[in-house]
């Protein structure tokens, strides 16, 4: 089935821009021996394998770490975040389209990736993704007024 965009997929600088609206601390993460501060709004996705969480970021590179998925999800911001899926965690400032089909739902990424939604998530992550961006053009209006006002 065709995909369906939602909006236009945002470039880098709309998501510097952004990030720092939505609450996108730095994550700090362990390492052997010492932690090291990753910023939020890079990541594009978080994918669970067993105790381990790889992290894929928007320059195309990727970390693993060993804190589970479920333990990542309560450190990152729940505005931009979502589990579609048991197994990721996708960061909606890349989201790029949804793709409905008749067994299931996934989305794209805009690094090429694609996520299933699971059913039992596929309405409440529908919700997720319309109040984001509700937020997003909330944002924008809020820009543009602020910008005419200057």
């Amino acid at each position: 089935m065709k995909s369906t965009l939602l909006t236009k997929p945002l470039t880098k600088a709309h998501v510097e821009e952004i990030a720092g609206q939505f609450e996108m601390p730095d994550l700090t993460l362990p390492f052997w021996g010492y932690r090291k501060k990753m910023p939020m709004h890079r990541i594009v996705r978080l994918e669970g394998e067993g105790n381990y969480t790889v992290f894929h970021f928007a320059d195309g590179s990727q970390l693993m770490v060993s804190l589970t998925l479920k333990k990542m999800e309560s450190r990152l911001s729940s505005k931009v975040f979502v589990r579609p899926h048991k197994k990721n965690i996708i960061n909606l400032l890349y989201l790029e389209g949804i793709h409905p089909d008749q067994q299931q739902l996934s989305v794209s990424l805009i690094n090429g990736h694609r996520v299933e939604v699971s059913r039992r998530k596929a309405s409440r992550f529908i919700k997720q993704v319309k109040g984001f961006q509700q937020e997003l053009v909330t944002l924008s209006d809020f820009r543009t007024n602020s910008r005419l006002a200057a």
